[in-house]
């Protein structure tokens, strides 16, 4: 038995819920298959604009009622841009779940962009991107993007320039939006106490209306990847250093295999190999971490850290240390399970947000058309086995083929 439940309505949009009796807080969002990768050049940062744009007003609201509609009853709207998705979801009492429906419809569904909003989010947009230029862990990962996937628009940032955030106009949002919006690649994703029949009711009352969409569409995956070192000068008092390349797409099978090694490697727990060696062992970085994302056609690869000038060369060295054992060395099979049973015991405890599971959700439908439950995916972590793992690191960890980006300090 399916522990969620999906109805597709008329015009495509589909409905996915998760019932849990004993919340008393109702979470819901709607996803929409529309990223920073499907602008062109004079577009980038276009969809994250869009994002900020739809809470300044709709055809029946202005930005003031649709920041108070929730935040007055105690709760919470919010949204977020990727590559691949932009998201506008909603947190409230389970007693307030259609009210953060219907507000979500009309945001996404109904924002006109006015003129004079339009101007004030463009401040608003070039300080966001001023703060991150001031943040070197933020603006590194940013960069590394361009150095793994140089000409491609996976590679551009998703706030954009400041030269196209400062040439939008609200024509623009309008073009952009109907090319991109297909009402088949859109998800209305929920996490209540509410049953699925009135879930169901209130999508159908709220979403109906909208016309069904098409989009014509066609995003062009990478086709070559050549490994870049990239050294950058900058007004900072450490070094930073990513390391990186291409990897696996979502459908691939050995995706899971594969961030199961990234999580031994360097994921969020103080015990993956980079952190016990860097940091517990040498004092040489205050966090290092290794991170994969999937994407649809390609997948990304990145390791990140800081350190002082002195120390750079060596950490280096040390990750490369790190990556040669995963290389050349099988995992135990006591290593084997504790690497198995640390990563589901992650999974596990990720899912008991209850926000997180619903956003988890809407991305897993319009990705794949279904959701994955935990023992399904228990299952295809015990099957990992070390031989697997050791071909996956000699595959992606090939020294060779790895990408580089430094920023240091600039000279006194």
């Amino acid at each position: 038995m399916e522990d969620y439940e999906v109805h597709t309505l008329p015009n495509g949009i589909r409905i996915v819920h998760k019932q849990i009796p004993h919340t008393q807080i109702a979470h819901c969002g709607i996803m929409l298959d529309i990223g920073s990768r499907d602008e062109q050049p004079h577009q980038q940062g276009l969809a994250h604009f869009w994002e900020h744009m739809a809470f300044k007003g709709t055809k029946k609201r202005k930005s003031f009622h649709i920041i108070n509609r929730l935040e007055t009853v105690g709760g919470e709207l919010n949204a977020y841009t990727t590559k691949e998705k932009v998201c506008f979801h909603a947190s409230v009492l389970g007693l307030h779940f259609e009210k953060a429906t219907e507000l979500l419809a009309d945001i996404a569904f109904h924002s006109v962009f006015p003129e004079k909003q339009i101007e004030k989010e463009r401040s608003v947009i070039l300080e966001e991107m001023a703060m991150y230029y001031d943040s070197p862990e933020d603006a590194l990962q940013d960069d590394f993007d361009q150095v793994v996937f140089r000409n491609h628009p996976l590679g551009g940032n998703i706030l954009g320039t400041p030269e196209t955030v400062r040439s939008f106009t609200r024509e623009q949002l309008q073009h952009f939006i109907g090319e991109n919006l297909d009402t088949e690649r859109v998800v209305f994703a929920s996490v209540s106490n509410w049953p699925f029949s009135k879930v169901k009711k209130v999508a159908e009352k709220y979403f109906s209306d909208v016309p069904r969409l098409t989009s014509e569409r066609k995003r062009q995956a990478p086709d070559h990847y050549e490994p870049q070192r990239v050294t950058v000068e900058r007004p900072i008092t450490q070094a930073q250093y990513a390391v990186g390349r291409p990897s696996y797409a979502l459908p691939d099978p050995r995706r899971l295999p594969f961030f199961m090694l990234v999580n031994l490697l360097g994921g969020p727990g103080m015990n993956s190999r980079l952190n016990m060696n860097l940091r517990e062992k040498y004092g040489l970085v205050y966090s290092i971490e290794a991170s994969y994302t999937p994407f649809l056609d390609t997948g990304f690869l990145g390791i990140y850290f800081g350190t002082d000038q002195k120390n750079l060369e060596r950490s280096v060295q040390q990750i490369h240390k790190e990556l040669k054992v995963l290389r050349e060395k099988p995992l135990t099979a006591t290593q084997l399970h504790h690497t198995r049973e640390q990563l589901m015991g992650q999974l596990a405890m990720s899912e008991e947000s209850n926000q997180s599971f619903m956003l988890m959700m809407a991305k897993s439908i319009l990705d794949t058309g279904k959701v994955d439950s935990l023992p399904e995916i228990f299952a295809e972590i015990r099957q990992v086995d070390a031989a697997q793992l050791q071909d996956l690191a000699n595959e992606m960890f090939d020294e060779n083929q790895l990408s580089h980006l430094i920023f240091l300090p600039e000279p006194e």
